[in-house]
């Protein structure tokens, strides 16, 4: 068989069932092998990046899943680097395959010839062009065995045309996946680590984005219950435990943070965290963050111990394999009564949370984005799929959405480029098509990649995407006030064809439904409900991504500060619901 039909087995046999690309003269190799191979569905993409955007999508949804994106080397392959820079910034396994020029020009400025596997190299774990064709099966099952084996992450191979169709000795029917190697705490450093849990007072576990790459969300549960020790989750890993949990003490950051939060980090004196990377967003400044603080830190990767700061403890492991055996020992803590009372400081942390809310209730027209996220928190259900990369829009869902599973919240927290979220939420939906899925975005991020919303009505793909509207890059206009300007974050303009809307310019219904979905326009906060509903039904009815648009009033400023313990709060949390704001001021907690 070919290498290229090679490579489509053993695809198959490595547990790949869908594909995203968009074929082209040097990759259409790899496609006739796809077809003639059958048992790997193929969803076209009407950008490369959204293509890698979906695969990220694919994976991130369920346990297992590596999603296969594909493309030539040039245009193709360089449009897929964000996608490989997003995946691996959040430990995200995704094989990237790209279709070279024969290797007899490679160095002959061939049409769309590029050294693809040097530019991906620093944002994958493995970048290669295979230049002769019996070494194509090994590549590949290298290529899966690097992506699941240790902290997970992408792998880009390219494929020149000739070593395509170079015809090979291959047999499928032998063909074995390599052992995954996961490092795995002992039982020693476990115990150890647990000691110094113990001789805390004020314990908290953080549990990181490691805990759902690990499917180890029901240990980690398991063990906050027997120590009655309260989780911080990180963005990454939010869901690990239930929003409603009571040993749940929210998230802790500047920006994509909970008050109640960042209240109970500071009364803290020790910190397990579980597959974290003590990320800047959550952490802030580290004098702040560490100061009278015990760190232990677990982590599948050797070099990410240290790497932000100095615990005064680490441990190199998986963290299904050290939650095993961190809820192993605490189960004999608990049978020999040596387990320490931690009733009082669990309680302490959910009077905070019962007290440190956010206000979310405001009637105003335009609408507050806050009220947007009360409605969501109404009309979607624990069993929702939360799909969303960057900006005020993010951070806010962020601050006031809940979460209650593990892959609950598909959120691009590394690289965050803008335009991610409409070819991610395709990837989830058609990962998962039998759980809703509801993607976030604000309006500059929606327009960055909005054709691929083409890809969801032509595969019948319904997903619902709430589309809040105020005509800026909000972020970045908050982020200008610390240098007192407002330069070039401004989307609003008249536009000709819809003078209904005013400033707020691009008529998104028209261009949604010029790309053959359904859309809907709230301008009142009492609408957005029943327009939820409305999504929902026409999801169901037309099977393609409904979005809901909400047009906001043009600016608010979201929560967030340069400290953890200096967060600008800028609503008055004392005013009664439905008041306008006492307080536009920031209030220091």
């Amino acid at each position: 068989m070919t290498a290229a039909r090679a490579a489509v087995e053993i695809l198959k046999r490595e547990g790949v069932t869908h594909a995203f690309g968009v074929p082209g003269a040097a990759i259409n190799p790899f496609y006739k092998a796809l077809k003639e191979g059958g048992g790997i569905d193929h969803t076209l993409a009407r950008h490369v990046e959204g293509a890698s955007h979906m695969a990220e999508g694919w994976t991130r949804t369920r346990p297992g899943n590596i999603g296969v994106c594909i493309g030539t080397s040039g245009p193709a392959g360089t449009d897929m680097i964000t996608g490989l820079y997003s995946a691996i910034g959040d430990s995200v396994p995704i094989l990237c395959i790209t279709g070279q020029a024969p290797t007899a020009v490679l160095h002959k400025e061939d049409f769309q010839a590029v050294d693809i596997a040097a530019i991906a190299r620093p944002v994958t774990k493995a970048a290669t062009t295979v230049m002769a064709a019996a070494q194509v099966p090994g590549v590949f099952q290298q290529a899966f065995h690097l992506m699941r084996s240790g902290r997970p992450g992408p792998v880009l191979i390219d494929l020149p045309l000739d070593v395509q169709q170079t015809e090979i000795e291959f047999d499928p029917e032998t063909y074995a996946p390599l052992p995954v190697h996961r490092p795995a705490a002992t039982r020693a450093q476990a115990a150890k680590a647990l000691e110094m849990l113990l001789a805390a007072e004020r314990p908290l576990i953080v549990a990181g984005g490691g805990v759902i790459n690990a499917d180890a969300s029901a240990p980690l549960v398991e063990f906050a219950e027997l120590t009655g020790v309260p989780v911080v989750p990180t963005l990454m890993g939010w869901g690990t435990i239930p929003d409603d949990h009571e040993l749940n003490a929210g998230m802790v950051g500047l920006q994509t943070s909970h008050r109640y939060g960042n209240a109970t980090f500071l009364e803290s004196d020790f910190v397990l965290g579980i597959g974290n990377r003590w990320a800047n967003r959550h952490t802030g400044g580290l004098d702040v963050y560490t100061r009278g603080r015990t760190f232990v830190h677990v982590d599948i990767e050797p070099t990410q111990i240290g790497r932000i700061f100095a615990p005064d403890y680490g441990i190199v492991s998986d963290a299904g394999a050290a939650l095993e055996l961190f809820v192993e020992l605490a189960r004999e803590h608990r049978d020999a009564g040596t387990l320490p009372d931690r009733s009082a400081w669990a309680a302490s942390a959910r009077r905070r949370k019962a007290t440190l809310q956010r206000r979310t209730h405001f009637d105003e027209v335009p609408i507050k984005p806050q009220r947007v996220y009360e409605e969501m928190n109404r009309a979607f259900g624990p069993e929702t799929r939360y799909v969303t990369t960057i900006g005020l829009s993010q951070i806010a869902g962020a601050q006031l959405l809940h979460v209650y599973r593990p892959r609950h919240w598909i959120n691009c927290g590394q690289a965050g480029p803008l335009g991610w979220t409409i070819p991610a939420a395709l990837g989830v939906a058609t990962a998962d098509p039998d759980t809703p899925v509801v993607a976030l975005s604000g309006d500059y991020d929606f327009q960055f990649m909005l054709e691929e919303l083409a890809v969801g009505a032509q595969h019948r793909i319904p997903y619902i995407h709430v589309l809040v509207n105020n005509a800026y890059l909000g972020l970045i206009r908050q982020a200008q006030r610390n240098l007192d300007i407002n330069f070039q974050v401004n989307l609003e303009f008249e536009n000709i064809n819809s003078p209904e809307l005013g400033v707020y310019g691009v008529d998104h219904v028209k261009v949604v439904e010029g790309l053959g979905c359904k859309a809907l326009r709230v301008t009142e906060p009492d609408a957005l409900l029943p327009a939820f509903e409305e999504a929902k039904k026409l999801a169901a009815e037309y099977r393609v991504p409904v979005v809901v648009e909400a047009i906001l009033e043009r600016v608010t400023n979201i929560s967030m500060g340069a400290e953890i313990d200096a967060v600008n709060e800028w609503e008055d949390l004392a005013t009664a619901p439905g008041h306008a704001p006492t307080s536009v001021l920031p209030l220091e907690i």
